[in-house]
């Protein structure tokens, strides 16, 4: 059997009381399956065992997303595997002082190792496994398998709980769980996610069933979806769907480069019988300190931040206030204003910081003047020299174009 691939991508929930805190919250309620059927983009490589192609009915493209569109999965438990592989470049180690910086900014004063905002970052890149359950929209329940510790992060009715072993501490914060709120949540079910990634589905794409697989021991047809157009750097996201209950398995995002995938969700054990209730109950362990969701705001405010942020920061925000969307599809790119020259140091005139950004990026230039190409794998992002910012899953070259237009 050939491999396959497949994608999507992972959110979460909201938070009580006031009712900026209750949408903060909101963003950790465990999405159905999790990062299993991911919508913010992370990656796995799963433990299959290929037993032959499963012979399934013919389906047609329309029919297998309409099947998508129509599960209706609520209970749920299993083991998700994920891997992100975004080619970032290599920083020479300081990428780890970075986020052992922002480590020891969430457990400083008013912070904690168990808030959710600091500790799901880390799926943003290598490999990770995850214990998954969920109950309905009300109950959902991830673990973050580590080397000798577990993080834990459990939506149950209005409790959100965030609980790291290693350091014995715990996040409480709450949701409010009215109709009003829940539509500002992120997507929390298999359809919800299915929905998502299948938003990109227009005139520019191409969708095809590519035969079928199995994937945690279940029989699933593979949707293929790619892009039409030249120009993007996605070469194809491929969706497992379970051919039964028609939920989407895994998800795997390969670049038109080639190589490794991208990102790689998916399955490697799963049930759709209902979990145990006490899987969702929750109870701070003795001696653990908890940490209310207010206590880190709280927190935030007092952190010894300039009450006013620099003038770069500012023009950098106002620039995102005009942020545009330029050309259609996968190729479309946002561009923004930083607000001038010299924000963002690039070439010489930025000395050692702009040298060494510089060396991270390829020099470019065009009508538009010049400036520095970031890549990775996915994401490829233009600066200018006069402070302009083009972003988009594209190449080097489509954004020097849009650069060029833009002029």
């Amino acid at each position: 059997m050939a491999p396959y691939e497949s994608d999507d991508m992972t959110t979460a929930g909201e938070v009580d009381e006031p009712r900026s805190r209750r949408r903060r919250a909101a963003r950790y309620v465990v999405p159905v399956t999790v990062m299993g059927v991911a919508a913010a983009t992370i990656g796995l490589v799963p433990a299959i065992a290929d037993s032959g192609d499963p012979d399934l009915p013919e389906i047609t493209a329309a029919q297998l997303i309409e099947k998508i569109a129509q599960s209706d999965v609520e209970q749920l438990s299993g083991t998700v595997k994920i891997t992100t592989d975004l080619g970032l470049p290599d920083l020479g180690g300081l990428e780890s002082s970075l986020a052992s910086g922002a480590t020891e900014r969430g457990t400083g004063e008013g912070g904690s190792s168990a808030d959710p905002s600091a500790k799901l970052t880390e799926l943003a890149s290598g490999t990770h496994t995850l214990r998954v359950a969920t109950d309905g929209p009300d109950r959902q329940k991830l673990s973050l398998l580590e080397n000798a510790a577990e993080y834990s992060l459990i939506h149950n009715g209005k409790d959100v709980w965030g609980y790291d072993s290693a350091s014995n501490a715990v996040y409480h914060g709450t949701v409010d769980e009215s109709a009003e709120d829940r539509e500002r949540q992120p997507p929390a079910t298999p359809k919800d996610f299915a929905e998502e990634a299948l938003k990109a589905v227009d005139d520019t794409t191409s969708v095809t069933v590519d035969g079928t697989a199995q994937v945690a021991g279940r029989d699933a047809y593979k949707l293929v979806v790619k892009p039409k157009q030249s120009g993007s750097t996605v070469g194809a996201i491929s969706i497992a769907v379970d051919h039964r209950t028609g939920m989407p398995l895994k998800f795997t995002l390969t670049p038109a480069s080639g190589g490794a995938a991208v990102v790689d969700v998916g399955f490697t054990k799963v049930s759709f019988d209902r979990p145990a209730a006490s899987t969702f109950e929750f109870t701070p362990p003795k001696g653990a300190e908890v940490t209310e969701d207010g206590e880190l705001d709280h927190g935030r405010e007092h952190s010894g931040k300039p009450e006013s942020a620099p003038k770069s920061e500012e023009d950098l925000a106002k620039g995102l206030d005009g942020l545009k969307m330029l050309g259609e599809g996968w190729n479309s790119i946002a561009t923004f204003d930083t607000g001038g020259e010299g924000n963002l140091p690039t070439g010489e005139a930025g000395g050692d910081l702009g040298g060494f950004l510089g060396s991270l990026g390829d020099q470019v230039k065009g009508e538009f003047g010049t400036g520095t190409v970031f890549s990775t794998r996915l994401v490829n992002a233009l600066i200018t020299e006069d402070g302009k910012v083009y972003v988009g899953a594209v190449t080097k070259d489509a954004l020097v174009k849009a650069a060029d237009a833009g002029k």
